[in-house]
């Protein structure tokens, strides 16, 4: 005869996923002003102001498209955003118009 041990198997019990209702993401709006543009040299300025903070940029956006936002404090905050937003709509902005878009952060 064999020799059976007991084994006592621990059986947790299934855990059922979790359902929280989402917590919407925080929003924040920012605004733009364009200030300058130039077909030829394909570089369009402006202001954009978002929660307390205000920034002055310069789009490229003719070969290297590049973004040139001053001051540096909370540039971190607007930089992918505000270029998003150039991408997509620099050729319908006009100098003197004011646009806006919405950001999903608080600031």
């Amino acid at each position: 005869m064999t020799n059976v041990q007991n084994l006592n198997f621990l059986h947790y019990p299934r855990r059922l996923p979790v359902t929280h209702a989402r917590d919407p993401l925080p929003e924040t709006n920012a605004h733009i002003r364009i200030t300058r543009q130039s077909w030829q040299s394909g570089i369009l300025e402006g202001d954009v102001s978002a929660g307390d903070y205000v920034w002055q940029f310069q789009w490229r956006f003719r070969q290297r498209k590049s973004l040139v936002i001053r001051p540096s404090q909370g540039r971190a905050l607007i930089q992918e955003p505000l270029g998003r937003f150039l991408e997509k709509w620099d050729y319908k902005l006009e100098p003197g118009g004011d646009y806006s878009f919405t950001i999903r952060a608080k600031f």
